[in-house]
């Protein structure tokens, strides 16, 4: 099994395809990386020899940030606009859609489950 950034890669799946579990790398970026490392996307990760692993790893410890490193940024992202006041950090504070959804009905992924108000009986 290929173990890539600390990611066990799936061994039946082409690289190309495989290489995506890499949190930071999606398919276009997985296909820049076997370009410029020269493997064939159409390699199995099973059929990858310990060398091809290697350098496709430290073509990726080079130049991109994967993984623990892309999470640490983000959540520190997210952290800085909360800390400075701006909109989209009350909106991350408070937990609801950062990007101009509406509220009014939907948004129950960040909102949570519906807290129902009222219903009085008279």
């Amino acid at each position: 099994m290929a173990r890539i950034a600390g990611v066990d890669l799936p061994k039946n799946k082409r690289i190309e395809y495989a290489l995506p579990y890499v949190y930071g790398i999606g398919l276009t970026t997985s296909r820049k990386i076997l370009d410029a490392v020269g493997i064939s996307y159409d390699k199995r990760v099973y059929e990858l020899t310990e060398d091809e692993v290697a350098t496709i790893n430290k073509h990726i410890r080079e130049n991109y940030m994967v993984e623990g490193d892309l999470r640490r940024k983000v959540a520190m992202d997210i952290k800085a606009l909360m800390d400075i006041g701006c909109y989209r950090g009350l909106r991350h504070r408070r937990g609801l859609p950062v990007r101009g959804q509406r509220t009014k009905t939907n948004a129950r992924t960040r909102k949570g489950k519906k807290k129902t108000v009222g219903s009085k009986k008279g």
